[in-house]
């Protein structure tokens, strides 16, 4: 369920809830909608992004609970002036509640300036379709080498 004209989605794209769960999480950060993206996951939600030590996560144990996800928000995600997100393949077996997506998103900043990540993400999810867990692979050395000034 994708909402925004910032996702492109270039991977399969059968309802499977995690790939669905996936889409909504995409599309209200590329709006910088909050609360439309606590609604995505479970209360007691784990977010890793990245996994293990990080700017974002000193001891590398993740954002547990909405307060922790929303804190993580403040920090990574407010600060962007855009998000896009680019999916290239997405894996999910039927009748399983996780899917992993292969991506790209780019992050640009209020002065122009520009970094890309690639990506694989896996997302899990509870009976009721809301994300338990998210846990995003990726390296943030490798994503800085491609900052890009301005102009």
């Amino acid at each position: 369920m994708i909402t925004s004209d910032a996702v492109v989605w270039n991977a399969p794209n059968d309802p499977h809830p995690a790939r669905a769960a996936s889409q909504r999480s995409y599309s209200a950060v590329a709006r910088g909608d909050l609360d439309e993206w606590l609604t995505v996951y479970a209360e007691d939600a784990v977010i890793e992004d990245p996994v293990g030590p990080s700017m974002f996560d000193a001891e590398g144990r993740g954002h547990h609970g909405h307060d922790a996800i929303r804190a993580f928000w403040e920090q990574a995600i407010a600060p962007i002036d855009a998000f896009e997100f680019t999916i290239t393949d997405s894996f999910a077996n039927p009748g399983s509640n996780t899917c992993a997506n292969v991506g790209r998103i780019r992050t640009t900043f209020a002065d122009g300036s520009f970094s890309t990540t690639d990506l694989v993400m896996v997302y899990t999810v509870g009976d009721d379709g809301r994300v338990a867990s998210m846990r995003a692979f990726w390296e943030p050395e490798r994503a800085m080498a491609t900052f890009t000034p301005a102009g």
